[in-house]
This record gives structure tokens, sequence and C-alpha cells, in this order.
């Protein structure tokens, strides 16, 4: 099995005594992107504690490597999830700890057919968060307004997200109010201090991966929020 990197700022504590602290429970977060999404999870963690998440609560990346890096199509991200599971390395607690998998869902829009046997196998053991079509839409969610400026006049357009030469339209709406290409520059990653605004636009949209199909769709802001309201009991 190729290592992989968990990348958290648990234990960064000031004294001895807080550093030998455990947390309750963890989220491990693995995505299908390896920049974007790398990004802006790695700027998550960074403040979580401004995000109010309780002490004991830790949030990781598992970042893939070597031969896994590429590994994007939903059903082999989950089952490499579930792989990861038996990694001593990440020591995952199977009664407490949750594996968080995160996908974009535009490939079951026309390529592909079995998207709820997708979510059934994945569900069975994690948590989905998806974004339809991509996770530019939960990005672009972080910038006030975006909801009635951007995402509702153009639903239709943004659902068939069709490319002009490299550029889907998502991720051109994206990039219009960033300015920077997402896939290249790591500054995507600071939108994650806008974070409060993305959980409340997105229930403006539908959170429901399990009616997807067809419709401007994330729930990654409702999996924040709740991983905000979990009090790290057992």
């Amino acid at each position: 099995m190729p290592p992989v990197r968990s990348y958290t700022n648990w234990n960064s504590r000031s004294t001895d005594y807080e550093k030998q602290i455990e947390p309750y429970r963890k989220y491990f977060f693995i995505c299908e992107g390896a920049n974007t999404e790398t990004w802006y999870f790695r700027k998550l963690i960074d403040i979580r504690k401004s995000l109010n998440i309780h002490p004991l609560i830790d949030i990781r990346l598992l970042e893939k490597t070597e031969e896994d890096k590429d590994i994007s199509f939903p059903r082999k991200l989950i089952n490499f999830a579930e792989s990861q599971k038996k990694n001593p390395e990440i020591s995952f607690d199977e009664e407490h700890d949750k594996m968080v998998i995160v996908f974009d869902a535009d490939i079951f829009e026309e390529k592909v057919q079995d998207y709820d046997a997708v979510v059934e196998l994945g569900e069975k053991n994690n948590i989905l968060a998806v974004s339809n079509p991509a996770f530019e839409l939960f990005l672009l969610l972080h910038f006030e307004h975006a909801y009635e400026e951007d995402i509702k006049p153009n639903e239709e357009e943004i659902i068939k997200n069709q490319k002009v030469g490299n550029q889907t339209f998502i991720y051109k709406l994206l990039l219009a109010r960033t300015g920077i290409n997402p896939k290249k520059n790591s500054d995507i990653g600071e939108l994650a201090k806008n974070v409060d605004v993305a959980i409340e636009q997105e229930k403006k949209i539908n959170e429901d991966i399990h009616m997807c199909k067809g419709k401007v769709t994330c729930n990654i802001g409702k999996i924040i929020e709740e991983i905000r309201n979990d009090s790290g009991e057992r």
C-alpha cells in the first residue's frame, strides 16, 4: 500500500499536558481532486480554532500519493477510503471516527448511470460530500450574493457545465469572482475563511445528494456545520 499523507494541526498545543490529549473523534477527508480541494481543506484545518470546532474533534486531510494520487472515479475513491481505514499509519477508529469522501457529480450527469448505487455503497460506512457539477460550486458559495447573482440565473448552464476551451462554465464563474486559477494557485484555499457565508448560501440550493440528478447540488457546507456541532461525545 503506497503511503498516504495525513495533514492535521492536532496537538499543536502550548503545554506538555495538552499534548497528551487525544481527540474523541477524527474526521478524515479524502478528496477526488489533488490540488484545489487539498488547498481548501488544509486551510480549513489551519483555522479550525476560529471555526469553534470542539477542542476534542480533529479534522485530517488524507492526501493520496504515488500511484494512488490520480484516483478520482467515485467508486474507486470509496474503495480507497475503505482500504485506508486499515492503514495503521492513520489510526482510524472504526467505532468513533468518520471518513468523509469528497467528489464531483458531473460525471454522472451524462457519462455514468450508476450514481444511486455509488451513493448507496459510499454511505454504508462513510459520509459523502458531493457537488454537482463540481467543487468550484462550493467555492463560489463563499462569496456574498453569489447564489443570487451567479448561480440562480445560470442553473441550467451550471448543470450542463460545458467547456469553452479548457474552462468549464462553473470554473469561469469562480474565476470571475476570484481572478485566480483554482487548479494552480494555492491562494484559493483562503476562501475557507469565508466558510460561514458558504454554509448559509448552500442552504439556498439542493443539499440532498440523493436527489442530485439535474440539480445544482452541494452538501459540503452542511457537513462542515455538522462537524462544528459535534460535541465530541462518544
